[in-house]
């Protein structure tokens, strides 16, 4: 249970958000490279290569969900489609592949595993920080070419 909390709390404070699947490649129960595979369509659902049973894997879903509902954090859904799915020019993707995440494919299941919980507060904090950041470079941009400029003369 404190690794799904930690794991969870790391997530929003690095990125503001935190996924399922994240957690459970935090925990130990995902590889990454299996995880790798699902996304590119190698594996037909994401449950057949998780380490531990359906009783366990079911467990920590629900501590994922109870841990961040308490913790304040907004469900969020968030579609995953196939990776390595070729673009076409009007910028649309053809042929959009759905991934599923359970061998039941129960939508329940499905929207669980795909639901990412934000941390509001701190996703406008990364912003507001991303911004900073974004004006300290175009600054420093200006005053190399400023530089340059005087130099050249």
């Amino acid at each position: 249970m404190e690794k799904v909390q930690s794991s969870i709390d790391h997530q929003c404070q690095t990125r503001g958000y935190a996924a399922p699947v994240d957690v459970l490649m935090d925990v130990g129960v995902l590889d990454k490279r299996k995880y790798e595979d699902w996304r590119i369509g190698k594996i037909p659902y994401l449950e057949s290569v998780c380490t531990c049973n359906l009783h366990q894997l079911s467990l920590t879903m629900k501590l994922i969900r109870s841990y961040a509902q308490e913790a304040g954090y907004r469900p969020s859904y968030c579609f995953y489609g196939r990776w390595g799915m070729k673009k076409k020019k009007d910028r649309s993707r053809k042929n959009v592949h759905p991934l599923r995440f359970s061998k039941s494919g129960e939508s329940k299941i499905e929207r669980a595993y795909a639901t990412h919980y934000l941390d509001a507060q701190r996703i406008a904090e990364l912003k507001v920080e991303a911004e900073r950041k974004r004006a300290e470079s175009m600054e420093l941009d200006m005053n190399m070419d400023t530089q340059s400029k005087e130099f050249a003369l």
